[in-house]
């Protein structure tokens, strides 16, 4: 079974790895069925507006350090785990390390992760703690919640399949843990393997993506499947990726979750596989016949998305890529539901920021909010490595809201951010925040933080 660590992922925590040597420390590498026709849109070359030079924010927003985590029992390294929020204003996200078990190590960090709940007050509760073993561990997306407030979510690994290759699991509001599905459970893990985005929830059911897995690709451990599983647990693979073996034109390795339209079409990004290999917008209708409404080409309109998408009213699709783009550091992108691709910001690596792992909201008035992972303060300690909160208006421009310092503020963001009633945008730093770098992975193990507008 091949190693589910995206080459992206190893690229970051080398630079990573310079990175904390401006502090003498070096951050350990962590551990970051059913074939349907595929049809592909027939669309235009992709399009770039005009370069737009990124703007200061007319007032700089608030920046306020909610919670740090320590890397013991609270949790460390909420890495790609956006947030979400209850009526009464409480936060919920995941950790992929940290608790009270060390039989687990991701980034560096003992423990298996932790799910967490943050009130209005800055006080975290650790609703449960992963233990690594049947009931998964190493959690890397966030969580929804009904409107009972069950929460679920996806492990990354562990689980009760074959070989312990993640977990769907549901969390009620005593803190009893159910894994409704361990992947890996039928052989071969054409059922799925590694999950690392999260789910949604439609119609009763949870539906998802897995990295690795699937029907094909059996010799490269699987390019990964979309599945949905239903109230009862038994999971149901929506499409497998590359029925052509090698020749993955349809997308391969999904690394992020779904979203879905009032008909019931899926869409969803895959990180490789396409025409060029740079990977793909697709779509996927409740038959499950899989449509690549855009294939990357690795340059100018950007490479390899790591994160989903969002929908405007109008059908258009927005994203973003870790690579790529003018500069080979990114892109935001639109795609038109003709499947033409419009390139609405490039980034530079410098202090608009570089490298997006995240997606995007949106608010009403058409204006786009992300991070990026690398880019920002130019001086030491950061050097361009610790990351911007960015904001791009309908004309392009681009806004840099807030650049991490790599102290008690974080670094490297690489979860979506939330949008709350206010206008006040909320996130988490995968890095960073503890300045005596008592932490395990040498620069801090991350924090939730807010931007008051």
């Amino acid at each position: 079974m091949r190693n589910m660590k995206t080459p992206l992922a190893v690229f970051l925590l080398s630079t990573l790895c310079l990175f904390a040597g401006a502090y003498a420390q070096v951050i350990p590498g962590g551990d970051a069925a059913t074939l349907r026709k595929a049809s592909t849109l027939q669309r235009q070359p992709a399009t770039s507006g005009p370069i737009v030079q990124e703007q200061e924010a007319e007032k700089p927003p608030n920046y306020t350090v909610l919670y740090t985590f320590s890397g013991g029992t609270d949790g460390a390294v909420p890495y790609g785990a956006s947030l979400i929020r209850d009526e009464e204003g409480n936060l919920y996200s995941t950790t992929s390390s940290g608790g009270d078990d060390s039989s687990c190590s991701t980034f560096g960090v003992p423990g298996c992760g932790v799910i967490f709940k943050l009130d209005g007050a800055g006080t975290e509760t650790v609703l449960y703690t992963f233990a690594g073993g049947t009931d998964g561990a190493s959690p890397f997306a966030g969580l929804i919640r009904d409107a009972k407030g069950n929460l679920y979510g996806t492990t990354s690994s562990g689980g009760s399949g074959i070989v312990p290759a993640g977990t769907i699991f549901k969390l009620d509001n005593e803190g009893k843990e159910t894994v409704l599905y361990s992947f890996c459970s039928a052989a071969n893990c054409v059922d799925g393997n590694t999950p690392n985005a999260g789910v949604i929830r439609h119609a009763g059911s949870l539906y998802g993506t897995t990295a690795g897995g699937g029907e094909f690709c059996v010799e490269n451990g699987g390019c990964g499947v979309v599945f949905k599983v239903d109230s009862k647990g038994n999971e149901t693979v929506l499409y497998s990726f590359c029925p052509n073996g090698g020749n993955c034109t349809d997308g391969e390795s999904p690394q992020a979750g779904l979203i879905h339209d009032t008909t019931g079409n899926l869409y969803g990004t895959t990180s490789g596989g396409g025409a060029k290999g740079a990977g793909t917008v697709f779509k996927l209708n409740p038959a499950g016949a899989e449509t690549v409404l855009y294939s990357f080409a690795g340059g100018a309109d950007g490479a390899n998305p790591f994160a989903g998408l969002i929908r405007d009213e109008a059908g258009n699709l927005y994203g973003t890529t870790s690579s790529g783009g003018l500069s080979g550091q990114g892109t935001v992108f639109k795609v038109d539901p003709a499947g033409n691709e419009t390139v609405l910001y490039s980034f530079t690596g410098g202090t608009d920021g570089g490298y997006p792992e995240a997606g995007l909201i949106r608010d009403g008035k058409g204006n786009l909010y992300g991070t990026t992972f690398f880019g920002g303060l130019a001086q030491p300690p950061c050097s361009s490595f610790c990351g911007v909160v960015f904001k791009v208006d309908a004309t392009g421009v681009e806004t840099v809201l807030y650049s991490f310092t790599g102290g008690a503020d974080g670094l490297n963001p690489a979860a979506g951010l939330m949008l709350g009633k206010a206008g006040d945008l909320y996130g988490t730093t995968g890095y960073g925040g503890d300045p005596d770098q008592s932490c395990a992975t040498g620069i801090g193990c991350g924090v939730v933080f807010k931007l008051t507008r």
